[in-house]
């Protein structure tokens, strides 16, 4: 299983300076198969996105983009930032690039028109399961991922987040069997609720009210896992990575 680390793991290296691009060779020393940077840690793009594909290119790592925007804005249109979203990843020379699906459900346009100047041949585009009731739920997004394939955007897939579906009250095992047909990412982390009755993510896959384990087990074996969670130090997150590949 190809094994993916996503920045939020360095949380607090992030907030104390720590860039993205220097975060490359640790990934790579703890033994993952790639990196999953997120836009809103990245402070000057100009010098960072050379920066990431150099380190990633050098360490021979997966690059994976995680873009905290919506595909289709309120009233229904085609978000105008996606061009420069993908120009960016292409700068980093990334696989995969990560989006919510915002209002596809006011959505009238015509998908292979709009998304035609899109390099969808050269980076495929995925959507999660976000923590919104426009974007979390499951038929929310099946009905974009419906509408992608039947235009032809076979290219166009699906992540599925574990831990998110903690915050929006669905059931993770059929959410994984109803999407399982799109998913081609998965994102580990879990949840629980802590001392004060709030749902939060904790620092462990065996730590919440998920067994990951047997979730996973409805979901395609032959696609890119991410550990997309906050840990301390990184004996924490070898031993997670240990934890991970136990299971396969």
């Amino acid at each position: 299983m190809t094994l993916i680390l996503n920045t939020w793991i360095f949380e607090k290296d992030i907030q104390n300076g720590i860039s993205q691009a220097e975060l490359v060779d640790r990934v790579k020393k703890l033994g993952a198969d790639g990196i999953e940077v997120r836009r809103e840690y990245f402070t000057d793009l100009d010098t960072e996105l050379p920066n990431i594909a150099k380190a990633t290119s050098a360490n021979h790592l997966i690059v994976n983009y995680s873009v905290p925007d919506v595909i289709f804005k309120d009233d229904g249109s085609i978000n105008p930032k996606l061009a420069q979203y993908f120009a960016e990843g292409q700068k980093m020379g990334i696989s995969k690039i990560k989006f919510n699906t915002g209002h596809f459900d006011r959505y009238h346009g015509n998908l292979i028109t709009d998304f035609a100047k899109l390099p969808l041949s050269e980076i495929k585009m995925n959507v999660e399961n976000d923590q919104t009731p426009v974007s979390g739920t499951p038929d929310a997004i099946m009905s974009f991922l419906k509408a992608a394939r039947q235009s032809g955007l076979n290219s166009i897939g699906y992540v599925y987040d574990l831990g998110n579906w903690a915050f929006t009250g669905f059931n993770a095992i059929d959410a994984a069997k109803k999407l399982a047909p799109f998913c081609d990412y998965i994102h580990l982390k879990n949840s629980m609720l802590d001392a004060e009755g709030n749902m939060t993510t904790t620092a462990s896959l065996s730590k919440g009210m998920f067994n990951w384990q047997i979730i996973i087990s409805y979901l395609p074996k032959d696609v890119q896992f991410a550990l997309e969670f906050p840990m301390s130090s990184d004996n924490l997150i070898a031993s997670q990575i240990k934890l991970f590949n136990s299971h396969n």
